[in-house]
Formats: C-alpha cells, structure tokens, sequence
C-alpha cells in the first residue's frame, strides 16, 4: 500500500519531469517499486528513453526493464504497435523466458483474440503451477469476457494454493457483491479481517455487506464493526458513522414490540450523529440543514 509520503513523492518528481524539469528515469523506477500504475505516463516518458539510443544504452541491463515497463503501459494505452515491438525486442534478446511468454499473452489478450490468449496462459501455467502472475491474468481474462462465474471458479481454486493473498479475497468479494452474492462476500470479508485485523476497509466492507443482507443478527454484528472501523480510523470514518445511525434505526424498526436487544443503540447513535454533524460543520456548513433534517427520522426512542 503506497503510503501518503510515497504518492506526495511520486506527484512532484511526475510534475517536474512533466514541465521538463528532468528525473524521468527516477520517475518510472519510482512507479515500478511503489507499484502503481500510471499508463499514459509511464507510455510517455518510457517511449522517449527507449527511442533515444544515447540514453536508452546508459541504462545498461535495466534497458530490458524499461522494455517491459512501457509494453505494459502501451497495452493499457491500447497503443498495441508498440507493445508488440517491445515484446519483440525482449523475444529476441531471452528467446526462452517465460517472463516474455506472459507478456506476449498479454498482448494476445489486449487485441481481444481471447482463445489464443488463454491457451498460452494454460500452456505456461504447465511449465509453472504456481505462477501467481498467469493465475490472476487468466481471471482477468474472464472478466474481461464478463464471465464472472468463469472468474469466481478461477479465483476459488486460486486461493486454494495461495490462500494468503488479500488482494484475491478482495477481488473475490468485490466480484460476489456484483452479482448480489453477499453471503460468499460476507465469508471472504471474514478471512481478510482474521488475516490482518487491523485495516479498517475490511471491517467496513464487511458491515456493509452485512447491513445489506438485513436482519436483527446481521445489523448487530454489522453496527459492531462500523464501531471497530471507527476505532481503528481514530473516528475519522464518515461512511462508518453514517452506518451506526443506519444500523441503529433498522434494528429499532425491527425490533418494535420486543424485547431490547440493543440496549446501547440510542447512546451510540447520539454520538455518531453528534461526530457527523461536527463533521458536516467544518467540511460542508452549507449542507448541515439537509442532514440534521434527513437525520430526524432516524432518531430512536430510549
């Protein structure tokens, strides 16, 4: 995760190579450690390097990283003449990596000749089943034909071998909740939080998924971690807040003639209530009137 010292960083240094200040190549090797991606720049400044004899031989072996480097940029610019004769470079100089076999699958994959694509993914992936790179292209590849349970099979059987990989529960749950599926959601939200509990984005996506699925069990639990989120965030959570007043109107609604079960609801939601609208005062004064009007029907009797 790029911290916001790294993306300060990574802004000036693209400014100042932008405005012809220099610092191109300490640009691009910057986007390749922090692992963003920054396409069309990338494209830009990585092109004018590579087509510069002088400057691209000063590089000496990292030449062929940069190759790399701006195919990928090209595919995503859908600039495909170039992606093909970086990847023909790099074929050239390591006829035998499988590094290049993925990137020329790319390229299959970015002209749309989805078939070929994917018969080369399966045929690295038989060199090399633990190819972290080629299982997550291959999903890609399924999307992109928005066959989604194709991608959810792929990813699920991905995550059988590489079960510690986050970003596949993410991308996994994010997929479920497309297609309305918050339960199987709700169950990779639960393995990202056991994995590493203190990001707050699982805690919240995890309440989110469990207030949409509805019912007194589910919005107790799901009030319990927009609380956490807000914990961990230092009660700098706008969405959570708004949760915990959501949360707290739907149980009382649910809970009417019954006994309480959620005996600290009116307390929590006055304090949420009182952070939000601390909040709207200093960021959004002009708008306090419309929220504390749409806030009064979600008021809970003690």
């Amino acid at each position: 995760m790029v911290t916001k010292t790294e993306e300060m960083q990574l802004n000036r240094l693209e400014s100042q190579v932008d405005n012809g200040g220099g610092g191109a190549w300490e640009y691009l090797c910057m986007v390749r450690k922090l692992k963003v991606r920054r396409s069309v720049k990338v494209f830009k400044h990585g092109l004018l390097i590579l087509n510069d004899s002088k400057k691209r031989s000063s590089l000496g072996p990292e030449e062929w990283t940069l190759y790399e480097q701006v195919a990928v940029a090209a595919m995503d610019c859908h600039s495909l003449e170039v992606a093909k004769d970086c990847v023909n470079a790099l074929r050239k100089k390591f006829p035998e990596s499988k590094r290049v076999g993925r990137l020329k699958a790319m390229l299959l994959e970015s002209k749309g000749s989805w078939g070929e694509a994917e018969k080369a993914y399966s045929s690295l992936l038989e060199d090399n089943p633990f190819d972290q790179v080629v299982h997550k292209r291959r999903v890609a590849l399924a999307k992109a034909q928005g066959n989604l349970t194709g991608a959810i099979d792929l990813l699920n059987k991905y995550l059988e071998t590489f079960m510690a990989d986050h970003d596949a529960w993410r991308e996994l749950a994010e997929i479920y909740i497309s297609l309305q599926m918050y339960k199987q959601a709700a169950f990779c939200y639960e393995e990202l939080i056991l994995s590493q509990p203190m990001v707050p984005l699982y805690h919240l996506a995890y309440a989110d998924v469990l207030y949409t699925l509805g019912g007194i069990e589910n919005l107790l639990t799901a009030k319990k971690y927009y609380s956490s989120t807000i914990d961990l965030t230092g009660g700098k959570n706008t969405r959570a807040l708004f949760g915990i007043c959501l949360c707290t109107s739907a149980i009382a609604q649910l809970s009417k003639g019954r006994d309480k079960e959620d005996k600290d609801s009116p307390d929590l939601q006055s304090l949420a209530t009182a952070a939000l609208e601390k909040e709207y005062k200093q960021r959004a004064s002009d708008k306090l009137s419309v929220f504390t009007s749409g806030f009064k029907s979600l008021k809970v009797s003690s």
